[in-house]
């Protein structure tokens, strides 16, 4: 759906902090991807947890998949640039993540799930966000919703910037998701070379952006194709503007701090060391999926 949009004028645009290289890695059954950040950088980037880049054209780097394994207390955001990912979870819900589409998942108090690949040969791309929960909803129940492509808002701008908002609001068009405790914002963002793109961004918010196509430059700083941009939070600083020196595509990503205590065990975040052991029980006894609040 394409949308009207309310132009945003940035005067004083946030400068780069930190330019970030990924690292290969590998997840679920095998699964080849670029790990752009995790643990190192979680109270910096606050609310978000991690972001994976996975992409080959090479069936043997994904075709195994995420079989079935747990999550608690975050949510996963699965946005799928090419390619098919089935999806199954305990929690009963299923549905099949195609090209430009996107899989919002709230694990809350306990989800186990599984994501296939529903192809042999070419392509697939994407990304999965883990994006944090407040204490008071980490035990929440489960949720979980499949967006088509053609279900994300999306705009041009004068500059022919192409945007898909996927969660928060850009240039007056609501995504499809909001979070009143997090504030995410979440664009995948087309931009020309010579085209420059703006958000405003309130100043207490984290942002990212992610490149994946092409190169951007930031402040005179060039940021290229597989790397990270981290914004510095500047005081009087009212958002972002970029500018494309090629052809490119990248996710900008924003989000209000919870300011709480970040305690990871592989696929469970929670607030206290107590919290995990529990989880752990849970998920070992079989209570994990079917916790009560």
């Amino acid at each position: 759906m394409t949308a009207k949009i309310s132009p945003e004028n940035v005067l004083q645009p946030r400068s780069v902090e930190q330019v970030v290289a990924g690292r290969p890695t590998s997840d679920g059954a095998g699964v080849k991807l670029t790990r752009v950040f995790a643990q190192d950088l979680q109270r910096r980037l606050d609310p978000f947890l991690l972001l994976d880049a996975f992409g080959s054209d090479k069936a043997d780097d994904y075709i195994a998949g995420f079989p079935d394994h747990p999550h608690r207390g975050f949510e996963t955001v699965t946005y799928m640039i090419a390619g098919r990912m089935l999806h199954k979870d305990s929690a009963g819900n299923q549905g099949l993540l195609e090209n430009g589409g996107v899989q919002w998942m709230t694990a809350g108090r306990g989800v186990i799930h599984s994501e296939i690949p529903q192809q042999e040969e070419g392509v697939m791309e994407g990304f999965q966000l883990w994006l944090n929960l407040p204490a008071s909803t980490k035990m929440s129940a489960p949720w979980y919703r499949d967006f088509r492509n053609h279900e994300l808002p999306q705009f041009v701008t004068e500059q022919n910037a192409q945007v898909t908002v996927i969660a928060g609001q850009s240039h007056g068009v609501a995504g499809a998701v909001t979070r009143d405790t997090t504030e995410p914002i979440y664009l995948d963002v087309r931009l020309p070379a010579g085209a420059t793109f703006e958000q405003a961004v309130p100043p207490g918010h984290n942002v990212f952006v992610y490149v994946y196509r092409g190169e951007l430059s930031i402040g005179n700083k060039g940021v290229p194709q597989q790397r990270m941009a981290l914004f510095a939070n500047n005081g009087q600083a009212d958002g972002v503007r970029v500018e494309a020196t090629a052809d490119s595509r990248f996710l900008l990503l924003a989000g209000k701090p919870l300011n709480e205590p970040i305690v990871q065990y592989g696929p469970f975040v929670m607030n206290s060391q107590q919290e995990i052991h529990q989880a752990i029980s849970d998920f070992r006894e079989g209570r994990l999926a079917a916790t009560e609040p």
